[in-house]
């Protein structure tokens, strides 16, 4: 289970505690502070081999996900599982957060994966992220604090299914996006691929 000291809770970037803030000026404070070396004091982690669970080595917390900075001093984050974290909500804090790392993505698009996440965290509640894998496809992960009784983890994964089901086309195309854009995959190589899966 997910503690609910994560990164959807920690992150500075919460687009909700920059009232009045533009996208644009929320990423340039936040790459501004990483990068002139008004850094957050660097964290010790172990690894678990066996678990795969990341833990602080000074205080012993588990780490959910870790902030990471590019070589073009972009502020992204990682899942403790290695997955770069797209977007997410908090239902226990009703925040929502979206990696500037993908603040190139249509903003329609940045609008409905917002819709998704906090829709889905109205109705199942606990901690909802898009994640992508290593090779660039979509995954969804749901969690809640341990005290919480009203969490239903059969009703959560329904509705994953059902979000799947419905946004098929808008993760197939982030999924194309990624591969381009982060991974550098051709492009028409791509498109074909997918003709020939749906002549399938």
């Amino acid at each position: 289970m997910m503690n609910k000291d994560n990164n959807i809770n920690n992150n500075e970037d919460m687009d909700e505690n920059f009232e009045g803030a533009t996208p644009e000026s929320i990423d340039e404070e936040i790459h501004s502070q990483t990068l002139e070396g008004q850094k957050r004091k660097p964290q010790h982690l172990i690894i678990n081999k066996e678990t795969g669970k990341v833990v602080n080595a000074e205080t012993g917390e588990e780490v959910q996900s870790i902030d990471i900075v590019t070589e073009d001093g972009m502020l992204g984050s990682v899942s403790s599982s290695g997955r770069i974290v797209l977007c997410g909500a908090n239902a226990y804090e009703e925040k929502y957060y979206y990696n500037p790392l993908f603040k190139r993505v249509p903003e329609s698009i940045q609008k409905e994966l917002r819709i998704i996440c906090v829709l889905y965290t109205q109705n199942a509640g606990g901690v909802f992220t898009i994640e992508f894998e290593e090779d660039g496809t979509i995954t969804m992960e749901t969690n809640a604090d341990e005290e919480d009784i009203t969490y239903d983890e059969v009703s959560a994964g329904l509705l994953i299914g059902e979000i799947r089901r419905q946004r098929q086309d808008l993760f197939k195309a982030l999924e194309t996006y990624y591969k381009v854009i982060v991974l550098h995959h051709d492009i028409s190589e791509l498109l074909s691929e997918d003709e020939t899966d749906d002549e399938d």
